[in-house]
């Protein structure tokens, strides 16, 4: 049932007044009593990851076990839409969207700092700092980036394309629902899941433009003087956010396709900064070795959990980033799904996988691969003019320890520091800064499709009205706590929506095994019931 007029006019009134409630009262709280807020953050997220560490780690390797097999099971070949429907968007505008929407922000933000990290110290290590040091280092960020992400984010496309385009049910996420509970998902069950997806995306969303904002300060400040400061990050998400609500206003055919085109050819244009200025042969070299590092060890890092020692290392960088893929995961995973109507199940899920995964591994080998040799072949003169190895000494090292966002800036200043070096940091500074506005608006434009039973078009009013919501969060957070408050966000809200997804995942394989029985022809089910519109 959909709202005849007024402000919930063309949205499901149960979900829409519920998601309103939850994150009024988020930013209600979280502006009034920030502190209260960190701290409640801050102990419910560990409560989470002391208990439920295990869960996070098991359930996100066998969603890509799943995608896996699913690749080449027997129902590869169906289309996501009718038989004879193709692909509205090229290959290349496919994988640009798909890359703007997964990854951006975060890749930034960390594609330096995390091999640093786990350059100095991680558990696989006994020193830190070494050569051996920087490869494990390497190996651990593609771990993180790779294939796992993409697989929570194909589990979730998937179900939603396979369910609207093929089967004919609203794009929303309590359609996956309905080989398990039937017409029962226009019901309180289908407003709690639909909720529940509204929950995760705003926060995942407000998550990475809290890191996004960071970055672009950080930005502005080495380019033009600004001062790092919580003030000026809270004008920043406004003004930014203002220009990602014209931005999606405009459609998904205009504005998001626009910019997540740029972003690939700004992408492109700093790649090429650091293959040329950086250490060309020994980045080339890192990431064909470390493409088959990752490969042969992802198996035992995937449902490694540190049983024995249980530290706090893996809590706070691999369960946190499975959470934050997952909370991610309705937003990502709808979006996809809107963007990859009559491609095969095959060419989604081999498409999704592997090139946004390559890609993101080849920035992170020209980020993290740049800095981490700079640190390993760092030299100085001694008092008697002999130059000597001092490792570590380059500087990113302790810009990571003094301000992560400044890390970035550290490495290009020490491959160029002239002019060359300040226009690949002012292309940086606009790619974050596209990259916050291809997600806010991506992101709002999710939450209300969710919100308005998959209406691809919803409501301008409520694009608005969410895309400032998603804008708030992003903004009680920073107040909250920074860093720390947005990745216990993730956490927190990754972690009832991880049940919905395991529920997506028994449905969608009902229905395909009802589609293309074991050794049966292709047969489609009988015409499933569209919800009521009024």
């Amino acid at each position: 049932m959909l709202g005849k007029d007024g402000l919930l006019k063309g949205m499901s009134p149960a979900a829409t007044i519920s998601s309103m409630i939850i994150v009024t009262l988020f930013v209600l709280g979280g502006s009034l009593f920030p502190d209260v807020a960190a701290s409640w953050f801050d102990r419910l997220s560990g409560d989470i990851l002391n208990h439920f560490k295990w869960y996070y780690i098991a359930i996100v390797a066998l969603m890509l076990l799943f995608c896996v097999v699913l690749a080449f099971s027997r129902f590869g070949n169906l289309r996501l839409g009718d038989d004879d429907t193709r692909p509205e968007y090229s290959l290349f505008s496919w994988f640009a969207m798909l890359f703007s929407a997964g990854m951006g922000i975060g890749l930034v933000f960390w594609s330096i700092a995390e091999p640093i990290y786990h350059f100095q110290i991680n558990p696989f290590i006994g020193t830190g700092m070494t050569p051996q040091a920087a490869e494990v280092a390497m190996r651990l960020t593609f771990f993180h980036w790779g294939l796992h992400p993409w697989a929570i984010y194909v589990v979730v496309g998937l179900s939603l394309a396979y369910f609207c385009y093929r089967k004919k049910l609203p794009l929303t996420i309590r359609s996956a629902l309905y080989p398990l509970i039937g017409d029962r998902i226009y019901g309180w069950m289908g407003h709690t899941v639909d909720t529940l997806a509204v929950f995760g995306t705003i926060f995942g969303v407000a998550t990475s433009l809290g890191l996004g904002v960071a970055q672009i300060n950080t930005g502005l400040n080495t380019l033009f003087g600004m001062e790092v400061g919580t003030g000026n990050q809270l004008i920043l998400i406004v003004v930014i956010s203002l220009i990602a609500t014209l931005s999606v206003l405009s459609g998904l055919g205009r504005g998001v396709k626009w910019l997540s085109v740029a972003n690939m050819w700004f992408t492109a244009a700093i790649l090429l900064f650091l293959l040329y200025y950086g250490p060309t042969r020994y980045l080339l070299q890192s990431y064909v070795q470390g493409i088959g590092d990752y490969l042969t060890h992802v198996v035992a890092l995937s449902t490694w959990t540190d049983a024995s020692e249980d530290g706090q290392w893996q809590s706070w960088w691999t369960v946190f980033y499975w959470a934050w893929w997952m909370s991610w995961s309705p937003f990502v995973g709808m979006f996809i799904a809107r963007i990859s109507k009559g491609r095969t199940v095959r060419e989604f899920i081999c498409g999704v996988l592997l090139v946004p995964t390559l890609l993101g591994m080849l920035w992170l080998t020209l980020f993290g691969g740049t800095a981490l040799y700079l640190e390993l072949n760092h030299t100085v003169t001694n008092a008697a003019g002999e130059v000597v190895a001092a490792v570590g000494q380059a500087g990113v090292v302790t810009a990571v320890g003094e301000d992560v966002t400044s890390a970035l800036y550290s490495t290009l200043a020490l491959l160029d520091s002239g002019i060359m070096g300040n226009l690949a940091a002012m292309l940086a500074t606009l790619l974050v800064a596209l990259y916050f506005i291809t997600s806010a608006d991506s992101g709002t434009l999710v939450v209300t499709t969710i919100l308005s039973l998959g209406n691809e078009h919803p409501p301008r009013l409520q694009r608005v009205i969410w895309s400032m919501a998603v804008a708030a969060v992003a903004a009680i957070l920073m107040l909250a706590g920074g860093l720390k408050a947005l990745q216990t966000a993730a956490i927190i809200a990754a972690f009832p929506f991880s049940f919905v997804i395991l529920v997506m995942m028994w449905g969608l394989y009902r229905a395909l095994h009802r589609e293309v029985p074991i050794g049966q022809p292709v047969t489609l089910d009988a015409p499933i019931k569209v919800p009521p519109t009024s």
